[in-house]
């Protein structure tokens, strides 16, 4: 098993692109840690799971959790940051509310999750930190406009981190998912992800195993030489 004796944290991992992380990376023999704000979805995760693995209530918009899900998690040696907060509207009609609560969880809340993580990665002189972007960081997409650019900043995050903790062989590398079928997409999006989908090469959306598989890669040994990089799984959306 590749990911034997290590420690995972999947950060919204109750369900979707982070559920089907997790339950790859346990398979791989990691301990996962999983977090999100539902505690009765972590049980029925954690239920779901083959292997070690256990659920943490955390809120990463909020500071305080934040510490705490850092304590409660130990000596991480892989971190994927997919909690993601993505409210739909047309820029016109943004709210400040939602405005910030995106930029609170999928920025903030992963920038200061690594900068807690990444020092005993440095001291073990090992680790990898995955960030799960989106489709929409280079794509210009109508009612995407402030979800958007969290995932660029998040991107643009991930060179940042690979270029300052390469040399301590702590890897940063991001996977950007396409139209992915999941709950909470099918929630916001509704059918119109299907109309999306009809604009990509492979004419079609993602399965969320099909995100997790890119996310082992980069977390195992198998990208050893891979830092600073974009996986892209879009059906082609990039190249489009």
């Amino acid at each position: 098993m590749e990911l034997e004796s290590q420690i995972a944290l999947v950060t919204g991992g109750t369900a979707g692109i982070g559920l089907e992380s997790a339950r790859l990376l346990a398979g791989e023999g990691a301990e996962v840690v999983i977090s999100g704000r539902d505690a009765d979805r972590g049980a029925r995760a954690v239920a779901e799971i083959d292997g070690k693995v256990r659920f943490v209530r955390a809120d990463l918009g909020d500071m305080d959790s934040i510490a705490e899900l850092v304590s409660e998690a130990g000596p991480v040696d892989v971190l994927v940051n997919n909690a993601g907060a993505f409210p739909v509207a047309p820029t016109v009609e943004q709210g400040l509310a939602p405005f910030e609560a995106m930029f609170d969880t999928n920025v903030r809340g992963a920038y200061f999750l690594v900068a807690q993580l990444a020092p005993g990665m440095i001291a073990r002189q090992r680790g990898s930190i995955v960030n799960v972007t989106s489709l929409a960081a280079r794509k210009g997409m109508p009612g995407a406009s402030v979800y958007g650019a969290t995932k660029a900043a998040l991107a643009s995050l991930t060179r940042t981190w690979a270029a300052e903790f390469g040399p301590h062989g702590v890897r940063v590398n991001s996977v950007s998912p396409g139209p992915t079928r999941t709950a909470g997409v099918l929630a916001e999006w509704g059918e119109s992800i299907e109309d999306i989908a009809t604009t990509l090469p492979l004419r079609r959306t993602a399965r969320p195993a099909e995100i997790a598989q890119a996310v082992l890669f980069l977390a195992s040994p198998r990208a050893g030489y891979v830092t600073g990089s974009t996986l892209y799984v879009d059906g082609g959306g990039a190249a489009a």
